[in-house]
């Protein structure tokens, strides 16, 4: 039995959740590219996954953009390396950091208001584009 990934304190996601299919991969690798399957797809079920929290799970779907299906896996494709251990163990990396990316909890914004100096300094940097488009104009007859 493996022992569970490691994501934050309190979550972690146990290794059978996580499916592995290996594919033929492009780029580097020459003649060998089109005989071995070194490019890892590397799948997590987010949405079934008992392990990780709801508000955790939306901001991870969030993150995710497209590498998640409409079913709520996430789908990573490594093919980077020619050989398929190092791509195996950069999608894992890459699922671990999408996922510690999601277990942070993003401090709310305040909302400011300007600073009196930040005010005068964006009407000043106004007037001087304004002065540098009038002189642009066609010349005016002196009367």
């Amino acid at each position: 039995m493996a022992e569970p990934i490691q994501i934050t304190r309190s979550v972690s996601i146990d290794p059978a959740e996580i499916e592995e299919s290996f594919i033929r991969a492009s780029g580097p690798g020459g003649q060998n590219v089109n005989k071995v399957a070194s490019a890892v797809q590397l799948r997590f079920d987010l949405r079934n996954s008992p392990n990780v929290p709801e508000p955790m799970k939306r901001r991870i779907a969030a993150l995710a953009g497209s590498r998640i299906t409409k079913d709520g896996v996430i789908l990573i494709t490594a093919n980077g390396h020619r050989d398929q251990p190092l791509n195996r163990s950069e999608a894992l990396a890459r699922l671990v950091a999408l996922l510690k990316a999601g277990a942070h909890v993003p401090k709310p914004r305040l909302a400011t208001r300007p600073t009196l100096a930040s005010k005068k300094r964006r009407l000043e940097g106004k007037s001087v584009r304004s002065q540098v488009k009038q002189m642009r104009g066609r010349p005016r007859a002196e009367d």
